[in-house]
């Protein structure tokens, strides 16, 4: 559940993606206030169960022989005529309701209930575009910048504060935003069988919300409000506290790392931080400091390489970085290198990735018209010192502290990111032959990875439900029938070019109709969740649908072998880790000049090679644009 304050308000899930529409959307100072469409914005509508059931038996197709798909037909059959109509009734009936059927459950089972540790395998990334411009790599600039792009980061709160953030829309029809109230002083709370998530934010018509931000540095955490006599603390501020903070902690020795229990399995961190509270009653004061900040601000001694070519290092180093300088659970920590070059790793549960991209491309404009300086005053006023947080522990917390540091570590260590910028072309090109940018990635993976591995890959795209109370995810099945037809084409020495330009011409037709489909509240995957979860509440038994080999096999049940996310058509980019260990995680950004993609993979699993598939792929772009060509001849 999500605790609104102290009020419960549920919230919904999934998965890494960004709403393309708000591109040149920036955020300006406009007559609408943010939050002033929500209590118009229609509810999540219920699909029809028969056109749910007739896209869902297309999506196994690629992955059945004619027997299995008999046999998965007959059993889709009965459950159509049978318990599921009885199923989807009660959907219905729930609907009736609530405005948002499915975000408490989405929340709970996507994320609250998961146990495994969620700072590695559900948490996403992302590097700050700045070190493309005016902030490339460089020693000895950490603190300077880090006070600058905090100043930024500010400045963006008090425009969602005062609701002066734009409304995002396609064309007039605005989209939800609720997702930018988690953005701020939101945490998520371990539970021994469930979490919950602490939301803190308030606009200003709304009343107080907290003014603090925190700092972990050397396996230490700090807290200083960010308001002083009334207004944002300046730059030249914020460099006194940091530089504070950093003597202090490279001149005395190093703090015990509280942060690193959040990296944890859920319930061995629930049971730390139960027993954490029991050693003494003024820790539950110090963990709710960090819970209610702003966000949190770490201080790395790490410098990855990175360049606006070669991104791989610097996303290993945010997914796989020093746990006791992040606060797993916080809905965003802003992450700062000794080079200079920055990031964010931010829990997944409370908001989507296009909030992110939101407030990540609103501060990269600042920083590009500004040059990446600050121009203003360099009065430093009487302002508090940072108050540290000093955390009472015995030996048992510590031996805590270091399991769950070697559990974060190992994990991390069997991560393999390739992230790259293809420059050949990019989004201009792909228009001028009128190919939807997206659709030809999403197509270019397909072919990369049935060349790979011989085999269709079940795909996760992502596509928005904005356009609804609350909404948040939909799932697009990207290996269809037609984009196997057509990578079968490529395959086939035999098949005229002509051919094979129509058949992937199919396929992009395909997946543009899902795209909008899904996007409309018509998907299939949430609906079939529904019905399975009215059927766990009822106490009924698990129907033969969802235990049918060819539902896990085809994706359903968390299952993708590829889980991907258009990241948007900025210069922002993110990753998470695979959904399964034979997996691949693929999330990518689409510019005029170029495509940027970032692609995780497990060491541990002999099947898959992150570096492999990226090459691929690159290759796919390459024989996609020839096949246009050539079939123009």
């Amino acid at each position: 559940m999500i605790i609104y304050h102290k009020d419960k308000f549920w919230r919904l899930k999934r998965f890494f993606y960004f709403d393309y529409i708000m591109e040149n959307q920036l955020a300006k100072s406009i007559e609408e206030r943010t939050f002033q469409y929500q209590d118009s914005l229609p509810p999540l509508p219920v699909p029809s169960l028969e056109e749910s059931l007739k896209k869902y038996l297309e999506s196994v197709k690629p992955f059945a022989n004619e027997e299995e798909y008999k046999k998965t037909e007959e059993i889709v059959q009965k459950f159509q005529n049978g318990v599921g109509e009885k199923l989807h009734q009660k959907l219905l009936e729930r609907a009736k309701g609530k405005r948002n059927w499915l975000e408490e459950w989405w929340l709970n089972v996507a994320y609250l209930d998961v146990r495994m540790p969620s700072q590695l395998n559900v948490n996403f990334v992302g590097p700050s575009p700045h070190f493309e411009h005016y902030w490339p790599a460089r020693e000895g600039t950490q603190l300077e910048r880090g006070s600058i792009i905090l100043w930024h980061n500010l400045n963006y709160w008090q425009l969602l504060r005062r609701e002066k953030l734009p409304v995002h829309k396609s064309g007039n029809t605005p989209l939800d935003m609720n997702q930018f109230r988690m953005l701020f002083s939101t945490c998520k709370i371990p539970g021994v069988a469930r979490d919950s998530i602490m939301n803190y934010f308030r606009t200003e018509s709304e009343g107080h919300c907290p003014t603090h931000i925190a700092v972990l540095c050397r396996g230490r955490a700090f807290v200083f409000d960010v308001l002083h006599e009334g207004s944002l603390i300046t730059p030249p501020e914020l460099l006194r506290q940091l530089t504070y903070i950093h003597k202090k902690c490279c001149s005395e020795p190093v703090g015990p790392g509280v942060a690193a229990l959040t990296s944890e399995e859920r319930t061995r961190w629930a049971e730390a931080r139960e027993y954490l509270i029991g050693l003494d009653p003024e820790n539950l004061t110090l963990l709710e400091k960090i819970q209610t900040s702003l966000f949190v601000y770490s201080i790395e001694d790490t410098s990855p390489d990175v360049t606006p070519e070669d991104f791989s290092q610097v996303f290993e180093m945010l997914l796989a970085g020093d746990p006791a300088v992040r606060w797993g659970d916080k809905s965003y920590n802003l992450i700062s290198f000794a080079n200079g070059v920055f990031g964010c790793c931010c829990d997944h549960a409370p908001y989507d990735a296009m909030v992110m991209v939101n407030i990540a491309h609103y501060v990269d404009e600042r920083v590009l018209e500004t040059e990446g300086r600050w121009k203003g005053s360099e009065k430093v006023r009487e302002i508090p010192l940072p108050e540290e947080l000093a955390f009472t522990v015995d030996e048992k917390i510590l031996s805590d502290i270091y399991q769950a540091k070697a559990q974060h570590l190992k994990g991390a260590s069997d991560l393999q990111i390739a992230a790259r910028a293809f420059t050949a072309f990019g989004k201009k090109l792909t228009k001028k032959e009128a190919l939807h940018p997206d659709t030809f990635i999403q197509l270019a993976l397909q072919l990369a990875y049935y060349r790979l591995h011989g085999r269709p890959g079940c795909c996760y795209e992502t596509a928005m439900t904005r356009y609804f109370y609350h909404g948040r995810t939909e799932t697009v099945r990207s290996c269809t029938v037609e984009a196997i037809r057509w990578c079968q084409s490529m395959q086939d020495p035999s098949t005229s070019l002509l051919e094979r330009q129509q058949k992937m011409l199919q396929a992009f037709a395909k997946h543009n109709k899902m795209m909008k489909d899904c996007s409309n509240g018509k998907g299939f995957d949430r609906h079939l969740l529904g019905l399975l979860l009215v059927a766990k509440e009822e106490g009924l038994p698990v129907p033969e649908l969802f235990e049918d080999p060819l539902f896990s096999r085809s994706g359903g049940g968390g299952n993708f072998v590829l889980s991907t996310s258009l990241v948007g058509y900025l210069r922002i980019q993110g990753v998470v880790v695979p959904m399964v260990h034979n997996g691949y995680g693929f999330f990518y950004h689409i510019r005029d000049d170029r495509f940027v993609m970032a692609c995780s993979a497990w060491r541990s699993c002999p099947e898959t090679d992150s570096e492999k598939l990226v090459q691929m792929i690159f290759h796919a772009f390459h024989d996609m644009i020839q096949l246009m060509n050539t079939a123009h001849l």
